[in-house]
């Protein structure tokens, strides 16, 4: 009985990509998770995560990394679609691992819809879906931790030339990293989101 997990990292961030992350196990290693001190990724520190990412990557039998582009995100939020790119691109994990059973982590309201969504896209794989699926479950904290690091590894790439920040809209070092761009280019690199309601109103202003 294969499990998998699948968990985002970046959503609310105005730059960098958004990233989706899966991995699978056999049902009877998931105590293996739990023993290497797998928890939800927001509640480890950054050295941490990295060590696990290297003992997960080892432990589990597969595991699948996307990223969303900038691009990609901005032109799905024109259509308001944000969740529907996220569930096509967790569907696309889903399937490319082939568990018997994908636990995933419900950025919908409704995660029951956003559930049969996936399923739909991942041609009928069995999904079950939770809000905060990181903390309820280890599978998913495992992918969550994969995605935060892949996250946080693309941002340092980006940071060897910018002073930018963590990237998110409660970063001020972020926000004026955005401002001065915007300020002395007229314009934004391709990694800020500029579908962002932060990244638009120092447009518009």
């Amino acid at each position: 009985m294969k499990i998998c997990g699948v968990d985002d990292a970046g959503r609310g961030s105005m730059l960098g990509p958004l990233v989706i992350s899966g991995i699978s196990i056999e049902k009877k290693n998931l105590k293996k998770l739990s023993s290497l001190g797998v928890k939800d990724s927001k509640k480890l520190s950054p050295k941490n995560r990295e060590i696990l990412y290297k003992k997960i990557v080892e432990l589990v039998d597969d595991y699948y990394i996307a990223k969303i582009s900038p691009r990609s995100i901005d032109s799905s939020v024109k259509r308001h679609g944000l969740n529907e790119l996220e569930a096509k691109y967790m569907a696309k994990v889903v399937s490319k691992l082939d568990s018997d059973t994908s636990y995933v982590d419900s950025c919908d309201v409704n995660p029951v819809r956003f559930g049969k969504e996936i399923s739909r896209l991942s041609n009928n794989h069995k999904i079950k879906s939770y809000h905060h699926a990181d903390s309820r479950f280890v599978i998913v904290s495992a992918a969550s931790i994969l995605a935060k690091v892949t996250r946080d590894r693309a941002i340092e790439k980006l940071r060897k030339n910018y002073d930018l920040g963590s990237g998110y809209p409660s970063d001020s070092k972020t926000v004026k990293f955005v401002t001065s761009y915007y300020k002395n280019n007229n314009s934004l690199p391709t990694f800020v989101r500029k579908s962002w309601k932060p990244v638009q109103k120092i447009i518009n202003d």
